[in-house]
């Protein structure tokens, strides 16, 4: 336990599949670290793995862990940085034998802690005949009617667990399903001695776990300003350097690319956020409409006034179940008449499919990649010189996907001229359906186990979950303070990117748009200008279920929640964008009049970059 006056907190993977040089970047960097983390799970990552560990007992983990942390050991160990990762998945135990057994080659001795007891899949028939009926949390149905076709059930822990761990002094810990910000929130309950009560302080550290869980996205990746970024190459991944009091710092190692700036927080702080006032976690609920942000110097934004308040006694689980299957395919149509030939096409083929099929498919999907498929009508129509031409489609028998499959290159040559097949016969995939539900924590104990030499030296036993104390400090006042000054005068019409910046991500079949002024007099023109209801008719192509809008004044922001609008999210989605990445872009496109003098109220730092000023209607 180091009880400095700073602990530095990295983050080497936002996912699996991140960056895969991450890690050995933030080790061998500038500055020093005291903990380096890294997420690799998702919803759908927790099926996959469950089939690996059902035909080898030694799998259902992420075995990339191991090659990025195998070469890295003795530094690691040297600087005295510990990891902490949910690279267990499904199996921690098996990840912890693979970690043990690497070292071991290279004579050395490793702590291991394992955090357990996420894994509710063998308890599912228990708890439903117990009276727990694990209801989707978007639709209110019951678990029961596909109880049968599960394959992954996790419970979500915080952080409580991983600073057990941390008591007994491991070099890695080895997390199943553990929340993306319980991981950095760990270590600073460990090294401050934050607990029950302390809400404030653990909501602080549940928002600098938000904003460096998906690595480069606080550091200039997925920027919507992406021309100010000096350099994608190697890309600085985040720390935070966290201070006792919840204060913390962004940051990144000096002399690597990317870009940290208020502007590059205020879009990470939004990203996949729900109501912005209760971000739910299993350790606090945290208020992320207090925060407030400052720029400390280049590549430095400090972090602060964060409150909190005391967790719910319900933990979310992450149910993963078998939903029939889907198969894709795709085509090259070339101009002249792209459009209209691939519409042609597409008509044709899914007409003989309905003809040779006994029943309809459970859905389709036919875009246009080049021809606006994921802005649909929200950009100007434009002559595409050619097309990708994407057909999908879902059905709960892999028999009637053959149709689909065969079917697609056969009519190559028997329709317009110009098409170019991509590959072979498209190939059929399972389809994994996610159920978010929620259970009484109390059934559900987390365990740590102390490994070395390759077996268990110590374990806790079910841990129970700490009593809630106090009920957090006064609610911050969230009045509005911005007004729109530059009311009258000339109105000038210019795509919200001119006055406002964005990020979109996702959850289940929402998306999340998180709209961020340039400056608070932008900020206040959003919110009396773009309502729910105006995105909602923007987004008439997308979104199918209502749009809620949730205003964060501090942030110069508008959260916008969009329900039913990923094609039910996913691998259960057909669509090309599945997450729902691109629709920020979307709404930047959009035109809108506004007062000439607003634009003033920018600075300099803050203005759109050259190329995106003009809107798109007076394009040549």
């Amino acid at each position: 336990m180091t009880h400095g006056k700073l602990i530095r907190i990295a983050n080497a993977g936002g996912y699996w599949g991140d960056d895969p040089w991450a890690l050995r970047r933030q080790v061998r960097g500038g500055l020093d670290l005291h903990y380096i983390s890294i997420d690799y799970l998702a919803e759908v990552t927790m099926s996959i793995l469950r089939k690996q560990m059902s035909k080898d007992p030694f799998l259902g983990y992420a075995r990339d862990f191991i090659t990025q942390i195998d070469p890295l050991l003795e530094e690691i160990l040297a600087k005295g940085i510990r990891i902490i990762t949910n690279a267990g998945g499904v199996n921690p135990s098996a990840c912890a034998q693979a970690l043990a057994a690497a070292a071991r080659a290279r004579g050395i001795a490793l702590r291991i802690a394992v955090v357990e007891g996420d894994d509710m899949a063998p308890r599912i028939g228990e708890l439903l005949a117990s009276g727990v009926e694990l209801r989707h949390m978007e639709t209110g149905e019951p678990l029961a009617p596909v109880a049968d076709r599960i394959l992954a059930a996790n419970a979500y822990f915080g952080a409580m667990p991983v600073a057990a761990a941390l008591e007994r002094d491991p070099h890695v810990v080895i997390c199943g399903r553990v929340t993306d910000t319980g991981i950095t929130l760990a270590p600073l309950m460990h090294e401050f001695g934050w607990g029950p009560g302390d809400w404030d302080l653990l909501a602080s550290g549940i928002v600098a776990g938000h904003l460096i869980e998906c690595g480069a996205q606080a550091t200039g990746g997925n920027f919507t300003d992406w021309k100010k970024v000096p350099s994608f190459l190697d890309i600085g991944y985040p720390i935070v350097e966290c201070r006792r009091d919840g204060s913390f710092t962004v940051t990144k190692h000096p002399g690597t690319g990317g870009l940290v700036s208020c502007q590059t927080v205020r879009e990470q702080l939004l990203y996949e956020m729900g109501h912005p006032r209760t971000y739910l976690t299993p350790d606090v609920v945290a208020d992320f409409s207090t925060v407030d942000l400052r720029e400390e110097g280049p590549d430095r934004v400090r972090v602060e006034r964060v409150q909190g308040r005391p967790p719910t006694d319900l933990l979310k689980v992450s149910i993963a179940y078998r939903d029939g299957w889907k198969c894709q395919g795709s085509l090259i149509v070339s101009g002249p008449d792209a459009r209209a030939k691939a519409e042609v096409f597409a008509s044709a083929f899914w007409k003989r499919c309905s003809a040779e099929l006994e029943s309809p498919l459970a859905d389709t999907c036919t875009e246009y990649v080049g021809d606006d498929a994921t802005h649909r009508s929200l950009t100007p129509r434009h002559r595409a010189q050619e097309i990708l031409l994407r057909l999908s489609a879902r059905s709960a028998s892999a028999r009637d996907l053959e149709v689909f499959r065969k079917l697609l290159p056969a009519m190559i040559l028997s329709g317009p001229a110009g098409v170019a097949v991509t590959g072979g016969a498209p190939a059929l995939s399972e389809v994994v359906g996610y159920w978010p539900a929620l259970v009484p924590r109390g059934l559900v104990l987390p365990e740590v186990r102390i490994q070395e030499e390759g077996r268990s030296t110590w374990s806790s036993g079910p841990l129970p979950w700490p009593e809630s104390e106090g009920e957090g400090t006064t609610p911050f006042d969230a009045t509005d303070p911005w007004t729109l000054a530059p009311g009258a005068g000339a109105q000038v019409r210019v795509p919200l990117m001119r006055i406002a910046h964005a990020r979109s991500g996702d959850k289940g079949d929402t998306a999340n748009i998180g709209l961020i002024g340039r400056s608070g007099p932008c900020y206040a023109w959003l919110r009396d200008h773009v309502t729910a209801e105006r995105v909602k008719a923007w987004f008439q192509d997308h979104c199918r279920g209502r749009v809620e809008r949730h205003p964060v004044p501090r942030l110069w922001a508008l959260n916008f929640l969009m329900e039913e609008t990923l094609g039910g999210g996913g691998t259960l989605s057909l669509h090309l964008d599945a997450q729902g990445k691109t629709l920020a872009q979307a709404l930047l496109r959009c035109e809108v009049e506004v007062p000439a003098a607003l634009l003033a109220t920018i600075a300099p730092e803050n203005r759109a970059c050259p190329g995106e000023l003009v809107p798109e209607g007076s394009r040549p």
